[in-house]
């Protein structure tokens, strides 16, 4: 071979290896997942920057306790609320969401807490730690968007993902099988057993609105989130549904709702469409929404059957 032949072809080997080379290292970027932390989660509070994965969470809001576990973080928990009552395994505290108790707060040494309300925020802030608020969501969207940030927060973003996947499934699910039936059927949400309801500008509102159901309350005079009803006005309403969130605090049954005066001749007693449901099912933005969607949705079929 000549010498003119063998350099051409020793620079057309170089150039392959280099090219490879080149090619592998490209690949090996690309494929090189991005880290997760340090992670910034825009919450109301602002935008809060998270350097690296929390190993000691304490969660002030019930919700954002349920969150926490439903991706897997509950491993990174070591403090909820009093009123953080699910799941079970939750390490339960006396402290509290709605007056919190910064130096008790404190004493837990977290690296994240996260919070409903901005009541002590402040103070936490100026002691280091970390918050983030997620207060009550709006509509499903907002509680889908805060499963995604407590999953990053945590360093579980994939799980979040996965969850809410689920419930977009499961809720898409329960709203296929009443499609057409609903439009026509009116509810009524008890609160309290002094008639205090929700309208449609509250998140569990909007489910029902998505639910295609006419919500007694929006039209009750006063207006407002949380209007409070009159027995007359329910009874003049005749809803026909009625669903207590007042089951475990105060024993309201469908049973307790028919010995009322009057309400016997409301179309849901007469027809038995009263759902006694576990009043934090129906005041959370969890994932058990899912089974409060699915609770309302054999309802509406049983009324068109």
């Amino acid at each position: 071979m000549s010498r003119p032949r063998l350099a051409a072809l020793l620079l057309a080997v170089v150039v392959l290896v280099l090219l490879v080379g080149g090619i592998g290292r490209a690949e090996a970027t690309a494929a090189k997942p991005k880290p997760a932390f340090p992670v910034t989660i825009k919450a109301a509070n602002g935008a809060v920057t998270i350097p690296k994965r929390p190993t000691r969470i304490v969660s002030l809001s019930p919700t954002a306790t349920e969150d926490l576990f439903a991706v897997g973080a509950g491993r990174q928990v070591v403090a909820v609320d009093e009123l953080s009552n699910f799941p079970k395994r939750a390490p339960k505290t006396s402290l509290s969401g709605y007056q919190p108790n910064v130096e008790a707060i404190a004493g837990y040494r977290p690296d994240l807490v996260i919070v409903r309300s901005q009541a002590g925020v402040a103070e936490l802030e100026k002691l280091g730690i970390r918050v983030v608020q997620l207060p009550e969501a709006a509509n499903l969207a907002q509680a889908y968007l805060q499963l995604h940030q407590v999953g990053r927060a945590t360093g579980h973003a994939r799980a979040g993902e996965r969850v809410v996947t689920w419930m977009r499934a499961r809720i898409r699910a329960e709203l296929r099988s009443i499609q057409g039936r609903s439009g026509r059927l009116s509810v009524y949400h008890e609160l309290t057993t002094d008639y205090y309801s929700a309208s449609s500008r509250t998140f569990i509102g909007q489910i029902y609105k998505l639910l295609g159901l006419k919500n007694i309350a929006d039209a009750a005079p006063g207006g407002g989130a949380y209007p409070q009803l009159s027995g007359e006005y329910i009874v003049a309403s005749s809803p026909d549904l009625i669903v207590l969130a007042d089951s475990k605090c105060c024993g309201q049954s469908y049973a307790t709702v028919a010995a009322r005066p009057g309400w016997s001749t409301i179309d849901a007693v007469e027809n038995r469409r009263v759902i006694a449901m576990d009043d934090d099912v129906a005041s959370r933005w969890g994932p058990r929404v899912v089974a409060f969607v699915r609770a309302v949705a054999a309802q509406v079929r049983r009324a068109q059957t």
